[in-house]
């Protein structure tokens, strides 16, 4: 994005310290009278004259007609010292030397130290607005700079607006960056369709971000002040399929990348501000909030909330958090693939007792049970067939024991599975994996699997398996189309 930077060099004029003190001498020699104010703010003292600082300032001008000439700013004066440097210099009528880095702070101070018109024209408040109105806010570089600052500086930045007017003006621009067709014919903006159907990778998201600096800008600023932005941005009409990928840019760096977590993991030991599963959740909770809650299907892939549902498993979220996830992913879940379905980073763990297990069974129950009138037609079959096939992902489980097995598969209504192909797989899988399993187990589980519904490659394997009792595989089905299903068997093995 193009901006035009105000932006001053810190080398580029004396230090506010050191031209303080030639302003106070020369003040001195001109008038013959003695700096006899001394401001005291953070361990400095400033050893000024009274009349600039009662002709500017509504606090002084009470303060030193009420005390003594010896006053004490609070350890809160915005910007602190520094600031205050520069305060000083503009009491003295020097040059003012204003930046992005430094506005902020001196509109919060002088807003603390009553510099109003009220007082004398130009005054420090009008002088630091004029310059975030007319020069600050017209440059996306600038005003994220401003935006940043600000953090230090709250609430006073949020009372004084200036908060919000970065938010609106970085708003305004981003949607101006979209509409602007020049920019749009050379770079399109970054989308997420490139990842759909594919597992979730953080640094393919990462360099998908990268492509646009404005979206790489956003998504660096903390979420406090992101959230705001999103918000604004649909305020402001940018169409959804531009706002959610930025909501999912940001989190895919906040909240799933591993790099982000050892960060937060180093910076919470040094600063010891809480823990980095704190800082995640508390970002997750607000991402929830800033996606769109349905019919975003086209936008987000569903990948995305399978990342989202593992990194809350990771992180012991079982409060709504983790329920709103299962909801999403229950949503969207004919549109998975059997691998975005979560299973444990340790295979060699007791998959039958995990998180991961207990999960992926409540989301298809939400599901199952959310259906009506408006669930597409071929959404339950989908579902089915890839629950089926989970299963024969984790049916390999030596700890995972018939009957929980059993209810596993009846997790999904029978009536849903319009092949029994993937069934058949996953009862066959976990009886080669559980040699151990009774005659009458097997029997039981078999009778399951509904040879109708069967393949006819699916079928010739079940009449051929050795694991499967023969009796079992014939339930549902009619004696004549058993006696066809055996008759090709014959041939086949002939």
């Amino acid at each position: 994005m193009d901006s035009t930077s105000a932006r001053a060099s810190p080398f580029s004029s004396p230090k506010p310290a050191a031209l303080l003190k030639k302003v106070v001498f020369t003040w001195s020699q001109e008038t013959g009278l003695p700096a006899s104010v001394c401001v005291r703010i953070h361990g400095n003292i400033f050893n000024l004259h009274t009349l600039p600082l009662i002709s500017r300032s509504g606090y002084f001008k009470k303060v030193l007609i009420e005390s003594s000439s010896d006053v004490e700013l609070p350890h809160s004066f915005p910007g602190g010292s520094e600031t205050f440097e520069m305060v000083a210099l503009f009491a003295y009528d020097s040059p003012l030397p204003l930046d992005p880095f430094n506005v902020s702070a001196l509109r919060c101070a002088a807003e603390f130290l009553q510099m109003t018109e009220d007082h004398t024209s130009r005054n420090l408040c009008e002088t630091s607005d004029l310059y975030l109105n007319q020069v600050v806010l017209q440059s996306w570089d600038d005003t994220l700079i401003v935006l940043q600052t600000c953090q230090t500086l709250l609430p006073m930045a949020e009372e004084l607006l200036i908060v919000s007017r970065c938010v609106e003006s970085l708003a305004f621009m981003a949607c101006m960056e979209i509409l602007d067709p020049e920019q749009r014919r050379h770079r399109p903006v970054p989308t997420l369709q490139a990842l759909a159907g594919r597992p979730w990778d953080s640094e393919a998201v990462k360099e998908v971000a990268g492509q646009d600096l404005w979206i790489k800008d956003l998504i660096a600023l903390p979420f406090q002040f992101f959230r705001r932005i999103i918000r604004s941005l649909r305020r402001q009409g940018m169409k959804e399929k531009y706002v959610s990928p930025i909501v999912v840019f940001y989190a895919n760096k906040w909240v799933l990348s591993k790099k982000t977590h050892k960060f937060w993991e180093n910076t919470a030991e040094e600063d010891g501000d809480g823990t980095a599963g704190n800082k995640v959740s508390a970002i997750l909770r607000g991402i929830l909030e800033l996606l769109p809650a349905a019919n975003s299907a086209e936008i987000v892939p569903v990948t995305f909330y399978f990342a989202l549902l593992s990194i809350s498993l990771a992180l012991n979220l079982h409060d709504s958090i983790g329920l709103k996830l299962q909801d999403l992913v229950a949503y969207h879940l004919h549109l998975a693939q059997a691998e975005d379905f979560l299973l444990p980073d340790n295979r060699l763990q007791n998959i039958a007792s995990s998180p991961e297990l207990k999960t992926m069974e409540r989301v298809v129950s939400i599901n199952v049970s959310s259906r009506n009138e408006t669930t597409a037609a071929n959404s339950s079959s989908t579902v089915a067939e890839l629950w089926d096939m989970y299963l024969s992902r984790i049916a390999v489980d030596p700890k995972l024991g018939p009957d929980r097995f059993t209810k596993l598969i009846e997790t999904v209504p029978m009536a849903d599975r319009d092949t029994h192909d993937h069934l058949y797989k996953a009862i066959n899988t976990f009886l080669s994996a559980h040699p151990w399993v009774s005659n009458e187990e097997k029997a039981s589980l078999c009778s399951n699997i509904n040879c109708q519904k069967l393949s006819q490659e699916a079928c010739i394997q079940a009449v051929q398996d050795e694991l499967m009792p023969l009796h079992t595989v014939t339930v549902g089905s009619s004696p004549g189309a058993f006696r066809a299903q055996r008759a090709r068997s014959q041939k086949a093995r002939s």
